[in-house]
């Protein structure tokens, strides 16, 4: 049976290994280039609204009455608006993705302190203390440069965060193919 797990795993692990390292490549292109990555995540929130926006014009007719099928429409319009107006401006667009990253951070920083607070007396408490004022000085680093900081913080967080998804998955697979080849030597 452990061959035949073998047979199964190898593959599964290779695969999950090659899109590992994929991922931790496109996070470092990603941060080397910050600005590029910043307007292509921009320009696909951009035709996301602008699909979201047609799909509401296309639906309205199912709305409740008039004043749901014009509340539909409308709904519709503004969302093509505005994406047609973050793809001719991707620079604003930038800088508003920015600004509402600054502020998830500040507010995600004060409820780890909250909650650091509240758990005072748990094991591991340092840890929400040491998130939460890593969280804040992000915050306070990215708002203090807005909006010059809109030409890297989109593009450089997302890469950090594609490179470390790429190690987060690269690990296990690693250590799994390990363990079940190791497992297949000793049978």
């Amino acid at each position: 049976m452990v061959n035949g797990t073998t047979t199964r795993v190898q593959p599964a692990t290779t695969w999950s290994i090659m899109l590992s390292v994929l991922m931790i490549a496109a996070g470092v292109v990603a941060i080397g280039l910050p600005l590029m990555t910043g307007i292509a995540i921009g320009a696909i929130i951009a035709w996301l609204l602008l699909f979201s926006g047609a799909l509401h014009v296309a639906f309205a007719w199912r709305g409740h009455g008039a004043a749901g099928v014009l509340w539909e429409i409308l709904v519709g319009v503004a969302y093509g608006a505005i994406g047609i107006v973050l793809l001719r401006h991707p620079v604003a667009e930038l800088a508003s993705l920015t600004l509402a990253i600054e502020i998830y951070l500040f507010v995600e920083a004060i409820l780890e302190f909250v909650l650091w607070f509240r758990l005072r007396t748990s094991p591991g408490r340092a840890w929400l203390l040491i998130d939460g004022v890593i969280t804040l000085v992000l915050a306070v680093m990215i708002g203090s440069t807005w909006p010059s900081s809109a030409t890297w913080v989109v593009g450089t967080l997302m890469g950090i965060s594609m490179f470390f998804s790429g190690i987060s998955r690269l690990v296990p697979a690693l250590v799994g193919r390990r363990a079940v080849l190791s497992g297949g030597s000793h049978d």
